[in-house]
């Protein structure tokens, strides 16, 4: 399933919509303002929480953490150890593993696990500007935990650039 999300989304205090492939609203995106670090919702169109994206405080190296039923669900780091420039990776509470890399910054790039495509990331399915497409190839894989995770790299891509 192919959803197509805005990159404007990255405006805290707005909200946004991420259609599926069919023209559909799959996710809500709600940018939370006046807090101290940048806290982003992604909910289901009847509006529960899914998951909760947030810049990490006071980490030594830039991270963000995804949070699911207020608990830990993920935390993203660039890879220290990576030759290529745009390695991220992802640990699950649980301890799984999973591999972002790509071009970042050109919304073309992969997330996988153990070698296995989970979610490709382009901006070719679409002309539509300032869009890209996350297309969860797995049918059982997280929809929305693989979207907040290309949400997440983005962002932290960007702002290391930015830097």
């Amino acid at each position: 399933m192919k959803y197509l999300v805005r990159d404007k989304i990255f405006a805290v205090g707005d909200d946004y919509w991420i259609e599926d492939e069919h023209g559909r609203h799959a996710f809500l995106v709600d940018g939370k303002a006046l807090r101290l670090r940048d806290t982003l919702e992604l909910k289901d169109p009847a509006g529960q929480v899914l998951v909760t994206l947030r810049q990490k405080m006071f980490s030594l190296r830039d991270a963000m953490t995804i949070e699911r039923d207020d608990g830990p669900l993920a935390t993203i780091r660039r890879k220290r150890l990576s030759l290529l420039r745009n390695h991220f990776r992802v640990t699950l509470a649980e301890g799984t593993e999973l591999d972002v890399s790509g071009r970042i910054l050109d919304r073309e790039f992969t997330v996988e696990y153990d070698g296995e495509l989970l979610a490709h990331i382009s901006r070719q399915w679409f002309h539509v500007r300032d869009t890209y497409a996350v297309n969860v190839v797995r049918e059982d894989a997280d929809a929305a935990l693989l979207i907040a995770v290309a949400v997440c790299v983005i962002r932290m891509a960007e702002r290391e650039r930015e830097d």
